[in-house]
């Protein structure tokens, strides 16, 4: 059984910055990809930020150049630094990890208003 426990959403002013994490527990043979993806109210998931096994990394548009996916394989942990943040990232934020299978956690709820 695999486990994504998400962390460090919250509310945030327009312009600042958060750190998620997403720390990875339980069996499993192989990790191809670790990603970030998030859906807003009344509308379909949609991929933020993936990172493939060998560390290349690969951004949605709306996204790049202010975030930044990041994994720390002692820690079993995959980040994603959001920088710059705009009103239209509100959106709950998912972690995923998938190779033969595809683990998903719970989500955090990410808030960007005045």
């Amino acid at each position: 059984q695999v486990q994504l426990v998400e962390s460090g959403g919250g509310l945030v002013q327009p312009g600042g910055s958060l750190r998620l994490s997403c720390v990875v527990s339980g069996s499993f043979f192989s990790i191809s990809n670790r990603g970030w993806y998030r859906q807003a109210p009344g509308k379909q998931r949609e991929l933020v930020a993936r990172l493939t096994r060998d560390g290349f990394a690969i951004y949605a548009d709306s996204v790049k150049g202010r975030f930044t996916i990041s994994r720390d394989n002692a820690k079993n942990t995959v980040y994603l630094q959001m920088n710059s943040l705009k009103p239209e990232d509100t959106a709950v934020y998912y972690c995923n990890v998938n190779g033969a299978l595809s683990f998903w956690g719970q989500g955090t709820q990410v808030t960007v208003s005045s």
